[in-house]
């Protein structure tokens, strides 16, 4: 490309900023995320590419963003008011749910169905049937229909969410409800459960269609208000946006199909991992991204991102494809706190980035697991992120010793180490979820430490799962913007096909997805690639003849047995995979899926920052967990390392946007590629 190309992630601490030049240079960029107005990183990303780095915005040819918003208006139920219109009937499916329950034993139970979304003054009923075969057994009344948009309206609703029964079969009723509430009520947006989730179970259809509304008019003002900002800076790149599952697609397609947007950066950590995962010619990866607020992880088999069929946000099904990352709240920025029995914990509250640690000296009086690692010797305060943010290590101390130490008769320095060991084991039982509990042995991967707190946890979480490579990207800090530029152009499509396994040929597959290709192809035509360029992948949804749940298991083209052979196969040995066990019994395809994509790429840019005079490293005492205890740590600087250094620990890299903890035990040796490889020694 002969322009320039601009990644900026919006976190819940900081905004990632990553510009890479036409010669392949990166630099790199982080700035404290403005809560009240996200997008006002974005604005200052341009300004600082001007002034700074010389880039005129008319030369900025990509602008691809990751986003939180959609994530967080979930979260912090901050969504649009939506109303519901469903079959007659069935306006009570989203409060109703499943009758199953998160947590078994709490005695004070809580309803755990998004009733928020759309109270039931707000979910309407109208009469219209279609049967399980698609047939229409009552017309759709669209004079009672008009009537109910026309209540809801005037309750002030921003969009409507419409589900109904067996749509995903037939959506004839639900395409013809939405022309008719946009002729009458043009300022509401609509979402219909056929288009965002076309799959049989009413309450997670219904649920997932309800999210998409609620959503839809804050995605879309975001969207809008962040084009206009940069066609008036003279950007002419086109707004792309990171999606669930680990694509980029336009804005345009992404401010019709928001809830793909749900996951939308912590997607991006995962790609970025990838790329650095095969820089180092490895393909069995775990991702840790630690920010300032949550800790994001995931697994990459084989060169590819785990992708799960449903995820769960804020509690709540989501049922969209998405990468497979398993977000806890645990970061920098986690508050330590007591219960009533005196107990520490850390997390899932946050200090962010306003008013951040007690170390930053903008008014934070909790104490932050920032704040320990301070105390520890971990980060120097003065280096921190590059100087930018030089830290006051007595209001970290103060704080630990007010709301840690004293309270549990502990030094401030054995409080610190016992914040860590806290967050350690919290991050280590979220990998396991990601890896044992889907079938992997963690210590076939490499853990791949990326985000501002990732390299400085990567040993103790290694350490507790035996895994014995860790690979420190050059840039782990910023690795999700860099993973929005590395990743591919995609877009993707389900329809529900209920069909036997045993009553299909080659030739209905064939002609299902014919049908879906086409779809497919005219959304990824619209993005502008070439379309020589666009590689096609299909899956299939299956399960056992009579139960509830699938796996999403690629279809094989080329196998010896035919495709539907390749799918009866490859679902046993996934479903023992998954689930210890498998059978020969009947099995049935659910939905199908064609995903069209190009191949994104393996490189995320070279190192635009001259390196750094070698000079010798110093040392900092910090402290361990034993049998260590205290020890000096070697100091080095990240930039002054050249290919085939090598590093025992213990010792400490430091870089603008991470500190590196290589504890004792463990060797660092930087590679060709820009990567710190730490390998556990016998």
């Amino acid at each position: 490309m002969d322009g320039f190309e601009i990644g900026v992630d919006v976190g819940g601490t900081f905004t990632d900023v990553v510009c890479r030049a036409p010669d392949d240079r990166l630099r790199i960029l982080k700035i404290p995320t403005t809560r009240a107005d996200p997008s006002a990183g974005v604005r200052e990303a341009i300004e600082h590419a001007r002034a700074a780095w010389d880039v005129s915005p008319a030369a900025i040819l990509r602008f691809v963003h990751g986003t939180t918003v959609a994530t967080n208006a979930v979260i912090e139920r901050k969504n649009a008011p939506i109303g519901i219109i469903t079959t007659e009937g069935f306006k009570d499916v989203l409060e109703i749910g499943r009758q199953k329950r998160h947590a078994m034993y709490d005695l004070l139970l809580e309803p755990e169905t998004p009733v928020f979304l759309a109270p039931g003054a707000r979910r309407k009923e109208v009469a219209e049937r279609i049967a399980a075969t698609g047939e229409v057994q009552v017309p759709l009344d669209d004079t009672e229909l008009l009537a109910r948009a026309g209540e809801l309206a005037a309750d002030g609703v921003e969009a409507i969410a419409i589900a109904f029964l067996f749509s995903f079969i037939n959506p004839a009723h639900e395409e013809r409800a939405r022309e008719l509430i946009a002729e009458a009520h043009p300022d509401i947006a609509i979402s219909l459960s056929s288009e965002v989730d076309p799959a049989f179970r009413e309450y997670e259809r219904t649920c997932v269609t309800a999210f998409d509304a609620a959503v839809k008019p804050i995605l879309d003002r975001y969207l809008g208000g962040m084009e206009a900002d940069l066609a008036a800076a003279g950007v002419p790149a086109p707004l792309q946006m990171m999606q669930s599952r680990g694509g980029i697609s336009s804005a345009r397609t992404a401010r019709r199909r928001p809830v793909r947007l749900l996951l939308s950066g912590p997607a991006a950590g995962v790609i970025g991992g990838r790329a650095v995962g095969a820089a180092a010619g490895i393909g069995d990866l775990i991702t840790v991204d630690i920010g300032g607020t949550s800790c994001d992880i995931a697994l990459v088999s084989s060169g590819k991102p785990v992708v799960r069929a449903e995820g769960v946000i804020g509690g709540y099904p989501i049922r969209v494809p998405m990468v497979d990352v398993n977000a806890i709240g645990a970061g920098g920025g986690s508050i330590a706190w007591l219960d009533a029995a005196e107990g520490l914990h850390v997390g899932p509250h946050s200090a962010g980035s306003e008013p951040g640690p007690a170390c930053y000296g903008r008014g934070g009086e909790e104490a932050t697991v920032t704040d320990a690692s301070v105390v520890l010797g971990y980060i120097d305060p003065a280096s921190f992120a590059g100087g930018a943010v030089p830290l006051e290590p007595a209001l970290a101390h103060a704080a630990i010793e007010a709301k840690v130490a004293g309270p549990l008769g502990l030094s401030v320095e054995d409080a610190a180490l016992g914040i860590h060991r806290i967050l350690n084991a919290q991050m280590a039982e979220g990998i396991r979820l990601v890896s044992i509990r889907r079938g992997f042995d963690p210590r076939g991967f490499a853990l791949v430490a990326m985000g501002g707190g990732g390299p400085l946890h990567g040993c103790a979480l290694a350490d507790a799962l035996s895994i014995r490579r860790i690979i420190v990207p050059r840039y782990p800090g910023v690795l999700s913007a860099c993973g929005l530029l590395a990743a591919p152009v995609e877009q993707e499509l389900s329809a529900a096909y209920p069909r036997a396994l045993a009553d299909l040929t080659r030739a209905d597959l064939e002609a299902a997805f014919a049908d879906l290709d086409s779809r497919c192809g005219a959304l990824i035509r619209a993005e502008g690639v070439d379309p020589d360029a666009v590689a096609i992948d299909h899956y299939a949804d299956v399960c056992y003849i009579g139960q509830s749940y699938y796996l999403d298991i690629p279809v094989s083209w080329s196998g010896t047995g035919g495709p539907v052979e390749s799918l009866t196969l490859d679902f046993r040995a996934a479903h023992d995979r998954v689930y210890g066990h498998s059978t020969e019994n009947p099995a049935r395809i659910v939905n199908l899926r064609t995903v069209h994509h190009t191949a994104g790429s393996d490189s995320l840019g070279a190192d635009g920052v001259a390196p750094a005079a070698s000079f010798p490293p110093g040392t900092r005492r910090i402290l361990l967990a034993e049998p260590w205890g205290k020890v000096e740590a070697a100091i080095h600087a990240r930039d002054a390392l050249v290919p085939g250094a090598v590093i025992d620990g213990p010792a400490i890299v430091e870089q603008a946007d991470t500190t590196t903890l290589i504890e004792p035990g463990w060797r660092g040796e930087a590679s060709a590629g820009g990567n710190l490889i730490l390998e556990k020694g016998d």
